[in-house]
C-alpha cells in the first residue's frame, strides 16, 4: 500500500536558529491534564474531499471488481473474495505496525535521536495538554532533510524534519506541530490517504489506457482498431458502473485542490485556537522572507516565480503565505 506524503507537507524555512523574543517561551504546562471524550472528527473540508472524489472512488471500485470478476470467470477465486481484501486493506492504514512501516520505508522517517526525542516529546505533551488530547496515540517521527518542515499522514504518524528540531524554538516547534495534530483531529491526514489508496486502481487504469492510447497513434488504422475499441468500451463500462460520475473527475480537480487549501487554513485555525498564533505567524513570516530571497537571486527579479499562473495556483494544494498570514492575524485581532 502506498500513498504520497498526503497529507501534506507544510514549509517555513528558517536559515539560522530564530532569537528568543517574548512568543518563544514554551512553559511547561503544571497540573491534571482533561483529556477530551472527543478527540477525532470529521470536518466540513475532510468530508468534501471525500464527496469530491467520489467518482475516483467509484471508479477504483469498478477496475477491482472487474479484475476479480475475470479472476472469478478463470477458475480463480470467488470474485467477493479480491474484492472484500482490497476494501479492507484500507483500514491498514490504522494499523499501527502498518503505520510504522508506511512511515520508515514510504514516507523516509525514521526514530528520532536520544536529544531529538526528549525534544520533540517534550513540546508535543505541551501541544496535546492544550488540546486535551491523548499524545501518546500518536507515532513521532523524524525526517533527515534541511528545511522546516512537518507532515501528518496516515492515521497516527506525525513528522518533522531534522532541521527544525534544530532551528525552531519549543514555541515555534510546537506551533508546526499543533497545525499537524490539527490535521489529525480534524479528519484530513486519514481522509487523504483513503482516497489516495482507494482510487489508486483507477488511475494505474487510466495511465495505462493513455498509454495504449499513444501506441496506437503509431500503427496503421486498421491495427489502431482493436486498441480504440478496447479502450472505448472499458471507458463506456466504467461510465455505466458509475452512473456517470467517473467522468467528473475531469472537472473536480479544481474543487478539490480549493478543499486542500481550506484544510491548510482549518490547521492553522487549530493552531491558532490553542495560543500558538504568534509563533506560527513568525515562522510563515520566514519563509515568507525566503521567498523573496530567493527572487532576488534569480537574474530577473521581476520575472513571476515558477508555476505561479492562474491554472497553477488553483491546482495549489496549499494556500499561499500572504493568505496564512493574514488569517493568523485576523485571528490574534479577534481576540484582543
Amino acid at each position: 500500500m502506498s500513498t504520497p506524503p498526503e497529507s501534506a507537507a507544510h514549509q517555513a524555512a528558517a536559515s539560522s536558529v530564530p532569537g528568543p523574543g517574548p512568543d518563544d517561551e514554551l512553559p511547561s504546562r503544571t497540573g491534571r491534564v482533561h483529556v477530551a471524550a472527543r478527540q477525532r472528527g470529521l470536518d466540513i473540508t475532510a468530508l468534501s474531499r471525500l464527496l469530491l472524489h467520489l467518482p475516483q472512488l467509484l471508479a477504483g471500485v469498478a477496475v477491482v471488481l472487474a479484475a476479480s470478476y475475470v479472476l472469478d470467470v478463470l477458475a480463480g477465486p470467488p470474485w467477493w473474495i479480491p474484492l472484500g481484501c482490497w476494501v479492507l486493506s484500507g483500514l491498514l492504514a490504522f494499523h499501527r505496525p502498518c503505520e510504522r512501516l508506511m512511515a520508515r520505508w514510504l514516507f523516509g522517517l525514521r526514530h528520532p535521536l536520544p536529544e531529538e526525542a526528549e525534544v520533540l516529546h517534550s513540546v508535543w505533551r505541551e501541544v496535546t495538554a492544550r488540546a486535551g488530547v491523548d499524545g501518546s496515540a500518536y507515532q513521532l517521527w523524524v525526517e533527515d532533510s534541511s528545511e522546516v518542515n512537518a507532515m501528518a499522514a496516515a492515521g497516527h504518524v506525525v513528522g518533522v524534519t531534522s532541521h527544525s528540531l534544530r532551528t525552531l524554538s519549543p514555541a515555534r516547534l510546537a506551533a508546526v506541530l499543533a497545525h499537524e495534530l490539527g490535521h489529525h483531529t480534524r479528519g484530513h491526514a486519514w481522509v487523504s490517504l483513503l482516497v489516495f489508496w482507494y482510487a489508486l486502481p483507477g488511475r494505474l487504469t487510466w495511465r495505462a489506457l493513455r498509454r495504449v492510447a499513444a501506441g496506437s497513434e503509431r500503427l496503421s488504422t486498421g491495427a489502431a482498431v482493436l486498441p480504440a475499441c478496447l479502450l472505448g468500451g472499458m471507458l463506456l463500462v466504467l461510465a455505466i458502473a458509475s452512473y456517470g460520475l467517473v467522468l467528473l473527475p475531469l472537472v473536480t480537480p479544481y474543487a478539490a485542490a480549493a478543499m486542500a487549501r481550506r484544510s491548510e487554513l482549518r490547521a492553522d485555525e487549530h493552531a491558532a485556537g490553542l495560543g500558538f498564533a504568534p509563533q506560527l505567524i513568525a515562522v510563515l513570516s520566514e519563509e515568507c522572507d525566503r521567498d523573496k530571497d530567493a527572487r532576488a537571486d534569480r537574474l530577473d527579479p521581476a520575472a513571476p516565480s515558477d508555476g505561479q499562473g492562474i491554472a497553477a495556483r488553483l491546482l495549489a494544494s496549499h494556500p499561499d503565505v500572504h493568505t496564512r498570514l493574514h488569517r493568523l492575524q485576523a485571528h490574534l485581532e479577534a481576540r484582543r
